[in-house]
């Protein structure tokens, strides 16, 4: 920090210790008058201690709650002020974007500019709220019997917006775009207060961090050469803050949620995909261009089942189980399964359907949960866990079909199937997808999705006598409905908004658009629309018609627009990563056969020469598959690592043996096994894992696909052998991970992923211990660890997949 902004930081904090000193000597004054007087009356009205006991216990509850929560904050507002260099000293596990991605690029610039435009940022960012977030929070607190919400100050504060790193798209994109992705986080000084049911509130130290996509389009000849923008969330933003004055009372875990969810629940459906704020900055430009919705497809989403969950529950003999239900969450969709009663292995049999407007970096996200009784709208569920999966590999698969590993508990499994529709503008395609849906016999399953624009309305009654009305229009397509923005006082409102909708069947499904009045919840007009007469227009689509609404006046009109697609399967895209598999690809030619791979490899010193057929057989013939990409990757790199896990088309090398990765050899624990001995150098066997580091969800992804010749001792006692991983140095329990137990076998074969999030900084320092355990011999005097190794993980390249096998040593000490 430089020597003017420390003294800066230091007056500020000296008039705040002055300006507060009596006030906090008086409030700690009363503190103890208040505990001293709640004592005595206490004792003077023979009351029972449980009168005392109770709130105390739950003052304390809150306040341990609320430290954590506030230091959070203020670290994170510290860092907003820094500059780049000091945050990068003081927060490793924090730093912004560009550190860890070559191509999101540095904007101080950027920030600098906003550091001087934050004042009218203020006055944009009232006017937002109070005209649109300010209404539907009252209405949404108004289902908890929360009513009379409303603003009464919105102050951003001093402390700006702060863009972490902006990434510019120059590969796939259309030339009439330009597509960034920012890294946006705000940890600013705010001061908003608001009034609910007569309680005076206020919100501080207001977060949000997330990453923000801005779409310039189209392309004009004419200044300002862009035609509007669109502003979104590609996912949910983290968004935190502080309750204070009498709301502060609420301020407790559970109760808070109630607010905390509306604001996340307005934000998502206002700039969270497939929602998005369009700012239109020229006139020539429709508003249907930046205001209809542009979907790339739609994510099919079966939820199995699930296995190995928590037991949350209390049951008479201890632990019981629990009554898990899952949410699956994509962009501001969200879908929740039934719930299971008293079973850690659930199966749901659940199937969605979500909407994506861009695959590209948008996750689905699946949460567990066990269901617990408790107060309408007050969390009190037991968490179980949590996991990711990228939009981008289903649509570069087709269909994947994965048991995916729960994040933040001990154990857990959810067996997901997940498929990619893209949307065809031919009608021949509908008989397809209708056969398709009745295949899988389920009646939730869509063959369509129909995009609606509505763009205004003409000559609308007088609903109120001398009085003009306040109209909305309601749309629905079956049981979906959406509804417009209200215009006040106009017989002609004018709406452009784009919605969309699911279509279970076109050819006899209809839409329903009502024009409703506000105030009098009267119904102005209807309209409807059968979809099976898009079928003879050209491309399925009709461009703004005026539609004369019955039940209405006699020259009441609607203006809307309607494009139908067809969901339609079309397999892998070879195509998904292009633009990250380019610069790879260059200077290299195609290499189509599997001598030729191997010739590159031995002649790169990659993989080894293949031994003789009599060496060979000593060793477990495992089959490594690899791509011609890997091939290139590790000509290129001219590592001695193994090669990533297969995902694509394959070629294997069966003559070869496996790749083996080789760690220095001053760690005997971790060292690759010896060709010459089948159950390693120590004789307990050997274990093949694939390791991975993924920066972009920072997570470190261990896949444990089997273990070898575990010694038998004694043939009357198999093994029932299952691998437990930890992250030291610290061996904490919410880094233990176990597989499932296999049953009299020395050979087992596990293939399960387990998932750790972990910065990269942090990578570079830690091992992961690896041990094999058997569940015999609980009266044996012997460990139950069969054997044990540790992976260095700062002295791997796990920015590739790592596949290797390894010897297992006799199990080390605790202290590592």
């Amino acid at each position: 920090m430089t020597g003017a902004s420390k003294e800066k930081t230091e007056s500020i904090v000296q008039k705040r210790i002055g300006g507060t000193s009596i006030l906090s000597v008086l409030y700690s004054c009363a503190k103890k008058i208040g505990t001293v007087a709640i004592v005595y009356l206490i004792g003077y009205f023979e009351l029972s201690a449980a009168w005392l006991i109770g709130p105390v216990i739950l003052s304390v509850i809150r306040d341990e709650w609320k430290k954590d929560k506030e230091l959070r904050r203020n670290v994170a507002k510290a860092a907003a002020m820094c500059n780049e260099k000091e945050v990068i000293l003081a927060r490793v596990d924090d730093l912004p974007s560009w550190v860890f991605f070559p191509d999101v690029e540095r904007v101080e610039w950027l920030n600098r500019i906003l550091r001087q435009v934050w004042p009218n940022v203020n006055h944009y960012a009232k006017t937002l709220i109070k005209e649109t977030i300010e209404p539907n929070v009252r209405a949404s607190l108004e289902a908890y019997k929360l009513n009379g919400f409303c603003f009464q100050r919105m102050i951003l504060g001093s402390i700006p917006l702060r863009i972490g790193g902006v990434k510019v798209y120059d590969r796939n994109v259309s030339r009439n775009e330009i597509i960034m992705d920012m890294d946006i986080f705000y940890a600013g000084d705010c001061d908003i207060s608001f009034t609910i049911g007569g309680i005076k509130g206020g919100i501080k130290d207001f977060q949000i961090h997330g990453m923000m996509r801005v779409v310039m389009k189209p392309l004009i000849t004419s200044m300002p050469l862009v035609g509007g923008l669109q502003v979104f969330f590609l996912n949910n933003p983290t968004i935190d803050f502080n309750l204070v004055g009498m709301a502060d009372l609420l301020d407790m875990p559970g109760l808070s949620d109630i607010l905390r969810r509306i604001i996340v629940e307005q934000v998502a459906r206002m700039m969270v995909l497939p929602n998005k704020l369009p700012i239109q900055l020229s006139d020539v430009i429709p508003a249907k261009v930046l205001k209809m919705p542009e979907p790339e497809g739609v994510l099919r989403v079966h939820v199995v089942e699930a296995k190995q969950l928590m037991k949350m529950d209390i049951g008479v003999l201890g632990k019981g189980k629990s009554d898990p239900y899952a949410i699956i969450t994509l962009g501001a969709q969200q879908f929740r399964t039934h719930t299971i009663d008293n079973t850690v292995n659930p199966k749901w049999d659940f199937w969605c359907e979500a909407v994506v407007s861009s695959y590209k970096g948008q996750e689905v996200a699946l949460e567990v949960w066990d269901w617990d009784a408790g107060f309408p709208g007050v969390q009190n569920d037991d968490y179980l866990g949590r996991a990711t999966v990228d939009v981008r590999g289903v649509v570069k698969n087709g269909q994947v079909d994965v048991w995916v590993t729960l994040e933040g508990v001990k154990s857990g499994m959810v067996h997901l199937r997940l498929t990619w529709l893209a949307l065809s503008g031919s009608l021949a395609d509908l008989k397809a997808a209708i056969a398709e849906t009745q295949l899988l016999r389920v009646t939730s399953m869509s063959t369509g999705l129909l995009l609606v624009f509505v763009d205004s309305a003409k000559n609308l009654p007088n609903a109120r006598p001398s009085k003009k009305p306040d109209p909305y229009a309601q749309l629905s397509v079956g049981k979906q409905q959406e509804v417009t923005n209200v215009e006040m006082r106009t017989f002609d409102p004018v709406w452009e908004q784009g919605f969309s909708f699911l279509v279970n069947n076109p050819e006899s499904d209809s839409l329903f658009i009502k024009v409703i009045d506000q105030k009098t919840t009267r119904e102005i007009g209807c309209v409807e629309y059968k979809l099976h007469l898009l079928f003879d227009k050209p491309d399925l689509q009709v461009d703004s018609e005026p539609y004369r609404l019955t039940r209405s006046g006699p020259d009441s009109k609607i203006d809307f627009s309607l494009q139908l697609r067809i969901l339609k399967y079309e397999g892998p895209k070879e195509d998904v990563n292009e633009d990250e598999d380019e610069d790879a690809e260059e200077g290299f030619n195609e290499i189509e056969t599997q001598e030729e791979v191997e010739s590159l490899l031995v002649r790169e010193g990659s993989v080894k020469k293949p031994d003789s057929p009599e060496k060979q057989a000593s060793e477990p013939s495992t089959p490594v598959k690899i791509t011609k990409q890997e091939s290139r990757d590790s000509i290129r790199s001219g590592s001695s690592s193994s090669f990533q896990q297969p995902t694509e088309d394959l070629m294997t090398l069966s003559k070869a043996p496996p790749v083996v990765h080789t760690p220095p050899s001053g760690d005997i624990r971790h060292r690759a096994p010896s060709v010459s001995s089948s159950a390693g150098e120590a004789g307990l066997g050997r274990i093949q894992l694939t390791l991975r580091y993924s920066v972009q969800r920072q997570r470190l992804i261990v896949v444990v696909h089997k273990v070898v010749n575990l010694p038998l001792k004694d043939p009357t006692n198999i093994p029932d052998p299952y691998v437990k991983l930890y992250l030291l140095p610290e061996r904490a329990k919410d880094s233990k991970r176990k597989t499932e137990t296999m049953k009299d076998n020395c050979n087992p074969v596990y293939d399960e992923t387990f998932d750790y999030i972990l910065s990269q900084g942090e990578l570079n320092s830690r091992q992961l211990e690896v041990s094999v355990v058997t569940r015999k011999g609980w009266f044996s005097s012997q460990s139950p660890i069969m054997g044990q190794m540790v992976v260095n993980l700062g002295e791997l390249d796990l920015s590739k997949a790592v596949t290797s096998w390894f010897d297992l040593q006799p199990e080390s000490t605790k202290d590592v």
